[in-house]
């Protein structure tokens, strides 16, 4: 069975792997949702440290708490596609932004892109 897991400012499909006494160890299927950067304490500020955060790789596993995963029962994507769809919809939004924020974020998902292109071989 697969869940849907937000994690951090991601949107993830997920399925479980085992029980601890502190939750759930989980793997990662799919992104839904790239996380967004930059600082989450101090959105779409930029003075602040801008964070370039990745999302989180395919098989990854987190303990999670299990009030946090939600049943999911849509089609699974492959990763690779799921990563490179979630990368082009956040680009989109940043883009229509048009904002100081929105401009720096989008040189950290260039950041990325360039990472996932070698990492996985993805082509944007």
């Amino acid at each position: 069975m697969y869940y849907q897991l937000s994690f951090k400012t991601g949107r993830y499909i997920v399925e479980k792997v085992s029980e601890q006494q502190n939750g759930i160890v989980i793997k990662i299927i799919a992104v839904l949702i790239h996380p967004k950067q930059g600082d989450l304490h101090h959105s779409h500020e930029t003075e602040t440290f801008f964070h370039e955060r990745k999302a989180l790789a395919q098989y990854e596993k987190r303990v999670v708490s299990p009030n946090l995963l939600k049943p999911y029962s849509a089609e699974v994507p492959a990763y690779n596609e799921s990563l490179r769809q979630a990368v082009i919809v956040m680009e989109k939004k940043l883009v229509e932004e048009d904002s100081v924020f929105s401009h720096l974020a989008l040189q950290k998902m260039q950041s990325l892109k360039e990472e996932y292109t070698h990492y996985y071989g993805i082509n944007f």
